[in-house]
């Protein structure tokens, strides 16, 4: 007679089994922002973990390997599907998925949200809701971007307002330097295809910047809406610290792309930016320059409430930056 093992009992062995090969398995440590590569673009694959290994998997059943822990950011395009091992990888090693849509441009979600260290948290809101702190900051940021300091006595309001004319001067000057008609920046974030070429790069490059910003952002454990020129959107923060890299970086991509206009210029454009982040050392700087901005508030970092408890289960110390989850 022939002896069936119950299911339950094989399910908790199974358990048990994946239990002991985790404990025998040194822990995951993400890598520092620093010292990964900048982002990678998926399109029209299953991603999963197969045999311990971060993988795409084509229709065919071809398997490409993604060094996930080593990149900052994944950005999935429509026709990508993730599992929940995947995701559960990505989030471990600190590696940010960012759902996009059409040319990498519309941003849907990302995968995991702020909130690592509710000390630096509690620190950019003391900063964003102090008038002054904050008006400090803004100036710190105008002073980085075009590399002098603002006019005196001028609200952040009216800050924005001078800003926004240089930046407009900025791209007549580039459009000219690169030979591109330029009749202003105009975009329809419901049609992609409305846009013309230059705008179309402009946008493209400027998405590649705004993911690898927002893993910086989350990286160094800030929240990428609480902003200081920019508000109310659930990536202000993201566009404050982008702006200051943008006319160094991704803007004369784009122009440079559009100039040539290749038959895929969106693609064109990803490759330029992912070399240009490369050769600027850009992962290296994000996060330096967020502490550099964040400081010229001028506000001590909050200290815990006499009452605060510390976490029955305290994290284990952790290789990787501030905010990235142990």
């Amino acid at each position: 007679m022939e002896l069936v093992r119950p299911k339950r009992l094989v399910v908790a062995y199974c358990w048990y089994g994946v239990y002991k090969m985790t404990t025998l398995l040194p822990p995951l440590k993400p890598i520092l922002m620093k010292d990964r590569m900048s982002m990678l673009f998926i399109q029209y694959g299953e991603i999963d973990v197969l045999d311990g290994a971060f993988v795409v998997v084509d229709a065919t059943g071809v398997r490409t390997h993604i060094p996930v822990g080593s990149v900052a950011c994944l950005m999935l395009e429509p026709g990508t599907r993730v599992s929940h091992a995947a995701a559960a990888l990505a989030a471990r090693v600190g590696t940010l998925l960012v759902w996009v849509g059409e040319a990498g441009v519309r941003l849907y979600a990302s995968g995991q949200p702020g909130g690592a260290r509710s000390d630096r948290l509690l620190y950019q809101a003391k900063l964003a809701l102090d008038d002054a702190a904050r008006l400090k900051v803004v100036r710190k940021m105008y002073a980085l971007r075009f590399g002098e300091e603002p006019p005196t006595r001028r609200s952040v309001e009216q800050l924005r307002g001078i800003e926004g004319a240089r930046v407009r001067k900025t791209y007549q000057l580039l459009a000219q330097r690169f030979k591109v008609r330029w009749d202003g920046r105009h975009y329809d974030q419901g049609d992609w295809d409305a846009a013309n070429v230059v705008n179309r790069c402009l946008s493209a490059a400027t998405a590649c910047l705004y993911g690898i910003t927002e893993a910086a952002i989350l990286a160094a454990g800030y929240a990428p809406a609480v902003g200081f020129i920019h508000t109310g959107k659930p990536l202000s923060f993201v566009y404050d610290i982008a702006d200051i890299f943008k006319f160094d970086t991704v803007v004369p991509v784009g122009f440079h792309v559009a100039a040539k206009a290749p038959p895929q210029p969106e693609r064109e454009v990803r490759l330029k930016c992912r070399d240009s982040f490369r050769q600027t050392n850009l992962l290296e700087r994000i996060i330096p320059m967020i502490e550099e901005v964040l400081a010229a508030g001028e506000l001590s970092t909050p200290t815990p409430a006499p009452e605060s408890v510390p976490p029955a289960i305290p994290n284990p110390e952790s290789i990787g930056d501030a905010g990235h989850r142990s």
